[in-house]
């Protein structure tokens, strides 16, 4: 989540430099993002006696690759 914020941060710089519509949809996008992520925290704490330990790994893995997704946008965007 705090890479989407960062995320969030440089596509509002960019929008207040350019006024482009690009930088607006991914902020929307982002937000997006960063929502589904902050209801899946909730989700998952508030749940979490439901959760057979086999499937930890999975929801690592899907978690780290949607990280590195984000990183590697981060990364391209601040370039």
């Amino acid at each position: 989540m705090v890479a989407l914020g960062i995320l969030i941060g440089a596509f509002a710089k960019m929008y207040s430099k350019t006024r482009a519509q690009l930088p607006l949809g991914m902020i929307f996008f982002s937000g997006l993002l960063f929502l589904h992520n902050a209801i899946g925290v909730y989700a998952y704490f508030s749940m979490m006696e439901l959760y057979a330990a086999a499937l930890l790994p999975y929801l690592l893995a899907v978690g780290v690759a949607e990280l590195a997704g984000i990183l590697v946008l981060l990364k391209i965007t601040l370039q």
